[in-house]
């Protein structure tokens, strides 16, 4: 043995040395992956779920994961959840915001926020396609150049949002005189 270290010794070429004089395979591990076990709580520590859904960027703040959780807009496994609420690995969060419901299964804990392809390795999305935009009617929009509307036109618009029940028209809704 000239230098005594371990690199010169030909039983640990290709791994890392184990403490039983065994080598281990070492595979590379991806910029990605090691950001997320970076960004992953130590042993024996929890994540919250406002904050969960804040670091895989489902939600752009905590405040608003928070305020999500809060309004019962987030379940998990389908029971309502506080924000303070201690997310495991295998829960399926689901999550209605913007308009439409994301349904994801938690893949591996991560307390920091991390870039979209780290973030996505998080978690499984078994959300429903979004629906297209030809299906989604666009209620009340008027051409441009039309003017303002008369009001049979906006009670119409109202209609057709689904502010007003339908009623006769020129009724002007229950008496309240006594």
């Amino acid at each position: 043995m000239a230098s005594g270290r371990a690199s010169e010794d030909p039983d640990t070429e290709g791994g890392a040395p184990t403490g039983d004089g065994t080598v281990a395979d070492t595979a590379p591990v991806s910029p990605a992956v090691a950001a997320a076990d970076a960004a992953g709580p130590a042993s024996g520590e929890t994540v919250r779920i406002d904050s969960w859904i804040w670091s895989v960027r489902l939600v752009k703040t905590r405040s608003m994961g928070a305020t999500a959780c809060r309004g019962g807009h987030v379940r998990v496994n389908g029971d309502r959840v506080k924000p303070a609420y201690a997310v495991r690995v295998g829960d399926e969060v689901r999550l209605r915001h913007d308009g439409q419901e994301r349904v994801v299964v938690v893949k591996r804990l991560i307390r920091k926020r991390v870039g979209p392809p780290v973030a996505v390795q998080c978690y499984v999305d078994n959300s429903p396609p979004p629906l297209p935009r030809e299906a989604i009617a666009p209620a009340g929009i008027r051409d441009r150049g039309t003017g303002r509307p008369t009001k049979r036109d906006r009670r119409d618009m109202e209609r057709l949002r689904g502010l007003t029940g339908p009623g006769p028209a020129g009724t002007a809704g229950p008496d309240t005189t006594s």
